[in-house]
């Protein structure tokens, strides 16, 4: 059957997929672009798969906040290159799924994952037919949904472009300190709130390594003991969000912004892209090399 360039548009318009493997779905099918769609989707998940392995070290932190204030969710999503997270396939995925999650809530990422999406897909088909398309690896990696906990609470975020997304829950704050205090939290990612939040095991090692480099000094025992005090109280500043001088005016602690606010702070989530995922070195001449061989 002869294969028309108005039957390949048609497959290309409704697929999104290239000329040449629009016309080869179709020679295959006999012309029958339903047929063809079928074919395609197949064959793209089962490419999907094997693109799966693939390390994802880019991608976008996405964010939703309901218009009361009371819900908000922050979601990450991986890709292979910076250049697929301006691809409107890759935007219009994750921008969509970030709605479904603030509305649906899902417990956890598998019951993500299972979610209706589009079309009869789940989320997990839809991002398996995105790799199909798209030809890098997708990964929903993880998120986070805020519900206000107390009736004088509000949920309020702040997106640093697209890589450092941070959701706080402030009770008797309002929208903007919210976002400051987020913004704040972007930029210098304290460990915790308030000493109390602290790790035990974290304080015990720092004190650990700052009494064995004040032993080192010489000074008389007493002095030692004044020295780690100090240096430990400086350490609890460094690391929690209270201590830290706050990033727009740092003649204040955030401590002291959220006082005269008469507002506290009750939990926080800061994501950052690719955060914790080792990325592939790439050795360019090896792969040169490598293609030169095959030849």
């Amino acid at each position: 059957m002869n294969i028309t360039a108005a039957l390949v548009k048609e497959l290309r318009e409704r697929t999104g997929s290239g000329m040449m493997e629009c016309k080869k779905a179709l020679v295959e099918t006999s012309g029958d672009v339903e047929a063809a769609i079928e074919l395609m989707r197949k064959s793209g998940l089962a490419k999907a798969g094997k693109k799966a392995g693939r390390i994802a070290a880019e991608g976008c932190v996405f964010m939703q906040l309901t218009d009361d204030g009371k819900t908000g969710a922050i979601l990450e999503v991986n890709c292979e290159t910076d250049f697929v997270t301006k691809a409107d396939d890759f935007q219009d995925f994750s921008q969509t799924l970030i709605q479904k999650v603030c509305q649906a809530q899902p417990e956890n990422l598998a019951a993500l994952m299972d979610m209706p999406f589009s079309d009869g897909m789940t989320v997990e088909t839809a991002r398996k037919a995105l790799i199909a398309k798209i030809g890098e690896n997708i990964n929903v990696r993880r998120y986070a949904i805020f519900k206000a906990q107390e009736a004088g609470s509000l949920v309020g975020g702040y997106l640093h472009g697209n890589n450092i997304g941070v959701m706080v829950e402030l009770n008797n704050g309002d929208a903007a300190l919210a976002r400051d205090i987020a913004m704040h939290i972007a930029a210098s990612r304290p460990e915790a709130i308030s000493e109390e939040d602290i790790s035990v095991d974290l304080l015990a090692k720092e004190k650990e390594i700052i009494t064995a480099q004040a032993a080192d000094s010489g000074k008389p025992d007493e002095i030692i003991e004044k020295m780690v005090g100090g240096r430990i109280r400086k350490y609890i500043a460094e690391i929690t969000l209270l201590g830290q001088p706050f990033v727009k005016n740092p003649d204040i602690s955030v401590g002291q912004l959220l006082e005269a606010a008469s507002a506290t702070i009750l939990r926080f989530e800061r994501i950052e892209v690719a955060e914790g995922i080792e990325k592939a070195e790439e050795d360019f001449a090896a792969e040169v090399m490598a293609q030169v061989q095959g030849a």
